[in-house]
């Protein structure tokens, strides 16, 4: 068996034919259409096919592991993460390195003529080369996808969390959905911060929308309202209904230190209290 490296391999290749057979090739097995430009697709081959065969002359192994490869990862790692980002699947991202096979083969098998070992030898070589490259786009796709979504999860929970301010002096955060911990990290954070950028009297944390309150939702709403009051801001728990409040008691969860509302005008009230008595200005303005 004949043992290739990059130089010799690359000795029988034509670059300008090589990347026109490749992509004919690419388009031909493409599933999709529309989610980029013929120009966007070509650059990203030319751009490919520039490091790959510059690596591949300079190469004495074909591991794709090994640094002489580096700079090739890197250019599919660049243009896996722009394949996420333009909506190709996973499937896609692989077919882009897969389908660079038959036209490597095709050059490969007109190089040998009828030495089929050798043509045998050298396709396996190249197609060892390429199934790492392959898997290797798959994980950096992977890894950008989860990056997306993670940063996408984010945003969502800065939206869901929304500090709105009412009133001079008062500020009012509505939860809608579950709380958990990760929830409660952003609710805190974005209550603190408005807490800052106002200075509010009161807070109102209006739980209407929360559908369950057991005990660890009622840990978090604890440890927000202690947050706020080391802030020197009163809060306000509105929407207490009376499965809320049957659950509660039924927990055994006191909330006894934390003023409570059974509606966010109920506590709108109380909070308006509270403000122009920490600030005679605004209830000159409400009166």
């Amino acid at each position: 068996m004949n043992n290739f490296t990059g130089k010799a391999l690359a000795g029988f290749l034509n670059e300008r034919e090589l990347l026109d057979n490749w992509l004919d090739q690419h388009l031909a097995v493409s599933l999709r259409r529309g989610l980029t430009t013929e120009a966007e697709m070509r650059s990203q081959f030319v751009r490919f096919m520039e490091v790959f065969l510059d690596t591949l002359r300079s190469s004495d192994t074909l591991d794709a592991n090994r640094p002489e490869w580096e700079s090739v990862r890197v250019r599919l790692g660049e243009i896996s993460e722009q394949r996420t980002r333009q909506g190709f699947t996973p499937v896609e991202t692989a077919a882009f390195v897969f389908s660079l096979k038959q036209p490597l083969y095709t050059q490969f098998r007109v190089a040998f003529g009828d030495d089929m070992t050798a043509l045998a030898d050298a396709n396996w070589s190249i197609n060892l080369l390429l199934d790492a490259l392959g898997l290797y786009t798959t994980e950096v796709f992977q890894r950008s996808r989860e990056a997306t979504i993670a940063r996408q999860r984010e945003e969502l929970l800065e939206l869901s969390t929304p500090v709105v301010e009412l009133w001079e002096g008062i500020l009012a955060l509505p939860l809608v959905g579950t709380l958990d911990s990760a929830r409660t990290q952003v609710v805190m954070e974005s209550l603190l911060q408005r807490i800052v950028e106002t200075g509010a009297a009161v807070a109102i944390i209006d739980i209407t929308g929360v559908p369950t309150v057991d005990t660890l939702v009622a840990q978090h709403l604890m440890k927000t309202v202690a947050a706020a009051r080391l802030m020197g801001t009163d809060c306000i728990i509105s929407g207490i209904r009376p499965q809320i409040a049957l659950t509660v008691v039924h927990l055994g969860v006191d909330l006894s230190g934390i003023t409570t509302r059974a509606s966010l005008s109920d506590a709108f009230v109380v909070a308006l209290r509270i403000a122009q008595a920490s600030s005679p200005g605004i209830r000159a303005r409400s009166s």
